[in-house]
């Protein structure tokens, strides 16, 4: 394989929707999204350091805070108020997000393991915030039978989930919680209040190793939780240690048998496996051992904070969220402080701090010290910190429109950007001008369809056969070099898929910066490679440039699939029906992603999307009748229809209603969210009729959404439209339907919608 470079001065260019200076040169990475490593986010959200290039890793889009779950679990409070949405914050920050687990840590290589075939991510500074998991998980019966405390996201679903089942118990419902740490005595008050509300009767049992629950306030705080389990009939059972867990009860060692229809597991911390398996040091428990300035003992470029760190030489504190909290700080300068070679300053936990256990009916206990209290006004107070504490990283509300709480006073966001992925290409008009100033191209009988054709892929004769041939790239849409690799990748092929074709043999183009070139390349490349190699297709050479950013292009050739006609791009007729195969609206929930105004889960759908290619499509419909295809691109759904059509006989009818969209598409045309390549894609109003009842559905603007590695739009005939969408579906396609026709046009516009 052979791979030119050359260096050349490049105008400065830009990612999706990505304003570009000089690339950032250091790299910090974050593993994880704790309590500690969102206050290093804020403080790049207020102080950014364009020096800085930050990444984050977590599996969890968002991060749930623990203080607000024993709420959440009763009742008080929703979903979105008790979380923090990383990928928005992360956004606000510069940061890129990986949404993958960390495997392991290579202190030697500087780089970070992430689960999947992707390579590792590497990094100068690397801080790790993973919290922990639950202890003793792996007893007999835990697995099948309890509701483990963590992962903390999953608790209130699958608490939920259990209480529907037991609605129609006749008797009251047993809820058993093992583990009589705050966690195991705020979900015995959480869990009262919850069966409560359904209606039902609640009997609740803290059992616990324990004699007494282990909480603030020494033995005052402990006769104080246990005088509030009495008023709520909440029994404690001490001094039993758990042997095993089955379907309906509970088993201590010593035959204790406490029968339960919902067994909570809450029986404290445990390390997560991350730190032995990366060879760092760690206790007898496993903790990372940390210096007092949050450095990993022995590894200068590693930081570690919250649950998951203990200090080597200092206070054993406990394993409290207000410990990270007052950690973050600390973690922002010195992370900050070790890129640029400053000193690094201590951080010295405090004493005591004042503790407050939901009772999940307005009133809370609070321990600090020695001191105990209880009542409505602890609990009125620990809301207020809560909320406080949350407003501070919740970059967008409960409906996905940017707070206020959150956005006071910080630095805005550039709205006047320019979308990478197949936003960014030149406008259909300028194409069409620049294009018709060329000769005609000479005569060449083994070009079946060339550039006079107008189509995404030229056909070409070769030894007897036919070739197809397409080029495609696009600058960065995300500053993740492996990702845009694979989306790249699948992007060029499916314009071969498009055709009904094979793709066989790629050449790829890419621009790197200078800046961290090598290891950017590699990671696209290994992006672009892990595409290719699962379809088959070899990569057999390349270009690279030195630019400003990140560019990624494929030249693929194809053949005819088992000998079959190639699929026209214009062949339908009128009466064909319209089947699409996957949703539409990339381009804007792109261009709300690199704002920092797409939500996690919205993004994760997004990435999804855009690394399902359509070979299992074009497979799955060899035996229909396509009589035009195209893969819906950079012009948006209505452009690439309107090259579907066979002649001016023949017009276009979408069915609105019918269009699959992407989540979070529709709301963020309806907040005005357009990518920079939308008004490009308009159609004049003569070309496109929008009946006057839809004229401000804030689905029409999708029409004109640019694409990037987009789905199939098929014409088919009306016998074999079923037949097609039952292909797709079969073929893991679950969006495929029918969303429109071609019908006779007499005269008036060549596309309309109803």
């Amino acid at each position: 394989m052979h791979f030119s470079l050359i260096i050349r001065n490049v105008a400065p260019g830009c990612g999706a929707c990505m304003q570009t200076s000089s690339p950032p040169s250091r790299r910090l990475v974050l593993i994880g999204a704790g309590h500690a490593h969102v206050q290093v986010l804020r403080r790049l959200v207020m102080e950014p350091d364009p020096t800085v290039h930050v990444t984050v890793i977590t599996d969890q889009a968002r991060a749930i805070y623990s203080g607000m779950i024993p709420g959440l679990v009763a009742g008080q409070y929703q979903s979105h108020e008790v979380t923090i949405d990383v990928v928005p914050l992360a956004r606000r920050a510069g940061a890129a997000v990986v949404l993958a687990a960390a495997v392991k840590v290579d202190d030697v290589q500087r780089a970070v393991v992430v689960d999947g075939d992707r390579p590792p991510v590497r990094y100068d500074v690397c801080s790790i915030d993973i919290g922990s998991t639950v202890s003793d998980a792996d007893l007999s019966g835990v697995g099948q039978h309890a509701v483990p405390t963590r992962p903390i996201g999953a608790l209130s679903d699958r608490i939920a989930l259990r209480l529907a089942e037991l609605l129609t118990l006749d008797r009251p419902i047993r809820v058993v919680v093992v583990g009589a740490g705050a966690a195991g005595v705020e979900l015995a008050f959480a869990m009262r209040a919850r069966v409560q509300s359904i209606g039902k009767k609640a009997e609740v049992c803290v059992v616990s190793a324990s004699e007494r629950p282990r909480v603030g306030g020494g033995e005052r705080g402990t006769r104080r939780v246990l005088a509030a389990f009495k008023r709520r009939g909440i029994s404690y059972r001490g001094g039993v240690r758990v042997a095993e867990v089955r379907e309906d009860s509970v088993l201590g060692e010593d035959g204790t048998a406490l029968s339960s229809d919902l067994t909570l597991w809450a029986g404290g911390a445990a390390s997560h496996r991350l730190a032995q398996l990366s060879g760092l040091p760690v206790d007898d428990s496993g903790w990372l051992l940390t210096t007092p300035d949050l450095q990993v003992v022995g590894h200068p470029n590693l930081f570690a904070a919250g649950d998951c760190a203990v200090f080597a030489d200092g206070p054993k504190v406990p394993r409290a969220g207000v410990y990270a909290v007052r950690a973050g700080p600390v973690l922002a300068d010195n992370v900050l402080a070790r890129l640029a070679s400053r000193p690094l300053r201590a951080y010295r936990p405090q004493r005591h701090f004042l503790a407050l256990l939901n009772t999940c009916d307005g009133s809370a206990i609070g321990t600090r010290g020695i001191w105990v209290g209880e009542g409505s006004s602890l609990g009125r107070l620990k809301d207020w910190i809560d909320r406080r504490f949350m407003e501070k990283f919740q970059v967008l509300d409960a409906n996905g429109v940017p707070s206020p709480a959150f956005n006071a006073g910080m630095p805005p966001m550039a709205d006047e950007m320019v979308c990478g992925g197949c936003a960014a290409k030149l406008a259909d008009e300028p194409l069409r001008r620049a294009l018709s100033r060329l000769p005609p191209p000479p005569d060449d009988p083994d070009v079946v369809a060339g550039v006079d054709v107008g189509d995404d892929v030229a056909v070409l004769r070769h030894g007897g056969g036919l070739l197809v041939q397409t080029v495609d790239a696009f600058p960065a849409f995300t500053d993740d070099p492996w990702l845009v690799g694979r989306v790249a990748a699948i992007n060029a092929l499916n314009d071969v898929w498009a055709k009904g074709a094979t793709p066989r043999f790629a050449l790829a183009v890419v621009e790197v910066p200078e800046v961290h070139g090598e290891s950017i390349l590699g990671d696209a490349l290994a992006g672009v490679r892990h595409e290719l190699d699962a379809v088959g297709v070899s990569l057999v050479g390349g270009h690279t440039t030195i630019g400003t950013g990140l560019r990624v292009g494929l030249s693929v050739t194809g053949v005819p699939t088992d000998g079959a006609a190639l699929w026209p791009t214009r062949g339908g007729q009128s009466g064909d029906v319209l089947v699409l195969s996957r949703a539409v609206g990339t381009g804007v929930v792109l261009h709300a992603d690199m704002a920092g105004r797409a939500t996690g889960a919205e993004v994760e759908a997004l990435h999804a999307h855009l690394l399902r290619s359509n070979a299992a499509a074009t497979r799955a419909l060899q035996g229909v009748d396509i009589h035009a295809a195209t893969d819906v691109t950079g012009f948006g759904l209505a452009r690439h229809l309107r090259t579907m059509l066979p002649g001016p006989q023949v017009a276009g009818l979408l069915q609105l209603d019918a269009i699959p969209m992407l989540p979070g598409a529709v709301r963020l045309l309806a907040a005005g969210e357009r990518s920079s390549f939308h008004e490009q894609n308009r159609l004049d109003t003569a070309a496109l009729a929008v009946p006057s009842g839809r004229s401000l559905d804030p689905r029409i603007p999708v029409l004109f959404d640019p694409q990037t590695a987009g789905g199939l739009l098929l014409a088919v005939p009306p016998k074999q439209a079923a037949v097609a969408v039952d292909a797709l579906r079969s073929a893991g396609f679950q969006d495929a339907v029918v969303v429109g026709a071609f019908e006779q046009r007499c005269e008036g516009p060549a596309l309309r919608v109803e």
